[in-house]
């Protein structure tokens, strides 16, 4: 497990929240792992939001302008 969350791609980033999850939801997990656990998944959850918004204010939505040429407009999912 790295200890730099910020240096994860998404996809490690990921594995590793669901690897955490996994170990959370089984038995025998003592409190002060569960904590640490808890911690780790925190960092890592607030990275994952970051880097999907980041991604988000990215794409672009491809439409035809009046005179039908294609234009992109900012991608919009409300």
């Amino acid at each position: 497990m790295s200890d730099n969350v910020a240096q994860l791609s998404f996809e490690e980033a990921m594995a590793e929240l669901e690897s955490i999850i996994r170990k959370m939801e089984s038995e025998g997990v003592k409190l002060a792992d569960s904590v640490a656990l808890y911690e780790r998944g925190v960092a890592l959850k607030t990275r994952l939001e970051a880097m999907l918004a980041d991604a988000k204010m990215k794409v672009e939505k491809i439409q035809l302008a009046p005179d039908g040429a294609p234009t992109t407009v900012p991608f919009d999912v409300e």
